[in-house]
């Protein structure tokens, strides 16, 4: 729910966001939208039976706490391209250095990097100055074009749908260590990525005016 007051910046985030959705695909400035989550690791106790004629498989209710690993999903829609990376925590730093792989090995050819994430505190340049040199700081942030979700609108992030289906493919069962994790996440995208899997973003800033017209401040 979008609390009085705040359906203007709301409206005016959520347009820009749709805008950059109706861009047509430029190599050079790639459309990444970037989102993260986080993953409870669990360890059996005991070894779970696999799937045998007439019967599914089974576990035992009870598991053993092996922390939480983050995941930062990048997905650039138009390409049919994604990647996830896998840390211990979800820092300042770890958004840093996560972001600094992407700008300068995946994406080092484009011109700049168009991206759409939501406003936690730890997705903004700040977080480069926070962990890099001043120069390393502003190389980083020059090569970035940001556009902010509204906040309560994490919905018009599209990497929430891929993240999403990881969540349905890949993470939907115990899984014991973050090597695992890593593992099984880079097997996932590995796959979606030969696949070219696209997602298809079909909501756009008129569809917004009709069907969202109560958001609207009134003039």
């Amino acid at each position: 729910m979008i609390p009085p007051g705040q359906n203007a910046d709301f409206v005016f985030r959520m347009e820009d966001v749709l805008d950059v959705y109706q861009r047509p695909y430029d190599p050079l400035r790639p459309l990444i939208c970037m989102d993260e989550t986080s993953k409870q690791l669990l360890r059996e106790i005991r070894i779970p039976l696999p799937v045998t004629p007439g019967y599914a498989a089974r576990y035992d209710a009870e598991y053993v706490r092996q922390g939480v690993a983050n995941l930062f999903v990048f997905s650039e829609p138009l390409a049919g391209k994604r990647q996830v990376r896998v840390t211990e925590h979800r820092t300042q730093q770890d958004w840093a250095h996560v972001m600094r792989e992407l700008i300068e090995e995946t994406y080092a050819n484009a011109e700049r990097i168009v991206l759409v994430m939501d406003n936690l505190n730890t997705h903004t340049p700040a977080s480069f100055y926070a962990t890099f040199p001043p120069d390393v700081a502003k190389r980083l942030s020059d090569r970035l074009e940001i556009h902010y979700t509204p906040k309560h609108g994490s919905w018009l992030n599209i990497a929430e749908i891929e993240l999403g289906i990881l969540s349905k493919q890949c993470l939907d069962r115990r899984i014991p260590n973050r090597a695992k994790l890593q593992r099984e996440v880079a097997a996932w995208e590995s796959q979606r990525n030969l696949s070219k899997a696209k997602i298809k973003w079909q909501f756009n800033t008129k569809d917004a005016r009709i069907k969202l017209h109560q958001l609207y401040p009134a003039v």
